[in-house]
């Protein structure tokens, strides 16, 4: 069945779920107050890097099923399905979220629906939004009782959000429990080729929905800062982390992904949606349950301390005056986001200790420029290593894993690699006659010389 259906953001969410709806058959209408956004995503221009989003935006916009608008009039009378798909950044100097745009969003949608309809959460948010937006929309909307609100939170990873929107391993509904409204069976019309496939379709209460999306957060940013909890442990003992965590990784309980020691996470989800998550538990009372999570982010932003700590010493004791290159700068390969960026935290902290620093990234240099706009910036792996003391390694880029340590070595002016993603052939860059080290690697099993 076909739906009509109006989603409210077009940043990296909104955009990809907006696309995605129409690619299923429905009549989408795209909704922002950004005129820059809307005019590219209108001529088949997508605002940000995400493998085969392009072709996706461009094949529904010319069959008519995608448009955009900054009218929320447009879109209340155009559609009964609405999806909320806009951000939730940390609000500035608290770990809290800031739910000004969702907030924004009710507060616009609601007092036009005069007729049923319903809308469906996606934005990531503290446990108890959704129940606080759903009475409030009510309050708000002439059809009053008629407007039903449910959570449906999103899964995606950049890099693969077309394949996790059309294809996720499971859908999460959460809805009034005491006051059912038609989100269940609406949610059904709309994800029924999902559904089709047999895709996991799981209705919960409200607060379960939302805590879905926080503790899956939760538990990955856990998981990798364990990894490189014992990639500290390893250099102080002379392990090798890799071996680790392939040795454990085959336990089944375990597994083995999201068990790659290097810099950290970071991108515009983790960070602050475990931070926000302590600050909610705060709110509730329950704040001693995730104290962990503190001690979670310290070990995320210490593995960048040391990643710099590292340089320093491969520059001979000081970066005053030495030559930086820094390969990648998105937060992850695959993606130009940039937002709290491992790789450029580094490249920023060596930069402020005296080096000269060039980065170069395939996808993100406009928005590092924007963020950083004091590095240097290379236009290739050549241009960026040309001259170099030192290169780092801090995004896992298909082209980073496999550069030819020959050929780098040429342009270079020494031969010293620090692999903050444990990503490169260790026996084929010590073979060329590279000085390696990689993170949780003990220097006198990963250095040449």
């Amino acid at each position: 069945m076909t739906c009509r259906i109006a989603v409210f953001g077009t940043g990296y969410l909104g955009a990809t779920h907006a696309a995605c709806m129409a690619e299923l058959g429905h009549e989408v209408l795209g909704v922002d107050v950004d005129a820059g956004k809307l005019a590219k995503l209108e001529s088949g221009e997508v605002p940000f890097y995400e493998p085969g989003l392009t072709e996706v935006l461009e094949r529904n916009l010319e069959a008519g099923r995608l448009r955009f608008t900054s009218s929320y009039a447009d879109a209340a009378e155009f559609a009964d399905v609405h999806f909320i798909g806009v951000g939730t950044p940390q609000k500035k100097g608290e770990f809290a979220a800031d739910l000004t745009y969702v907030d924004s969003v009710i507060d616009q949608l609601a007092p036009l629906l005069t007729e049923p309809a319903v809308i469906f959460g996606k934005s990531t948010v503290p446990v108890g939004t959704a129940e606080r937006l759903r009475a409030r929309a009510r309050q708000l909307a002439p059809a009053g009782d008629d407007v039903d609100l449910a959570w449906n939170p999103e899964f995606l990873r950049e890099g693969y959000a077309v394949r996790d929107t059309l294809h996720p391993d499971r859908v999460v509904l959460g809805v009034d429990r005491a006051l059912p409204g038609r989100a269940v069976e609406v949610a059904r019309e709309v994800y029924s080729q999902l559904l089709d496939e047999e895709i996991p379709f799981i209705v919960t209460d409200l607060a379960t929905a939302e805590l879905v999306k926080t503790s899956a957060n939760a538990f990955l940013a856990t998981k990798i800062s364990f990894i490189n909890a014992m990639a500290e442990v390893c250099e102080a003992s002379g392990a090798d982390v890799t071996v680790l965590a392939d040795a454990i990784g085959h336990d089944a309980r375990i597994g083995r992904r999201f068990l790659n020691a290097g810099i950290g996470f970071g991108g515009g989800c983790l960070p602050k949606d475990i931070r926000a998550f302590m600050a909610r538990a705060g709110e509730l009372g329950a704040d001693q349950a995730l104290t962990f999570l503190r001690e979670v982010d310290n070990i995320n932003m210490r593995r960048r301390s040391r990643m710099v700590e590292l340089a320093r010493d491969a520059a001979g004791g000081s970066l005053l005056g030495a030559r930086v290159s820094v390969l990648g700068a998105a937060f992850k390969p695959d993606s130009d986001d940039v937002r709290d960026s491992p790789a450029l935290n580094v490249a920023g902290q060596i930069q402020l200790q005296g080096a000269a620093v060039t980065v170069y990234d395939p996808q993100a240099m406009d928005n590092s420029r924007r963020l950083f706009p004091t590095l240097n910036y290379a236009t290739s792996t050549l241009e960026a290593c040309a001259g170099a003391d030192v290169v780092l390694v801090l995004t896992e880029w298909k082209e980073f894993r496999e550069l030819n340590p020959d050929v780098l070595g040429t342009v270079v002016r020494g031969k010293v690699v620090l692999d903050g993603r444990n990503c490169l052939d260790v026996d084929r860059w010590r073979t060329a006659g590279w000085q390696y080290r990689g993170l949780g690697r003990a220097a006198s099993e990963a250095v040449v010389g």
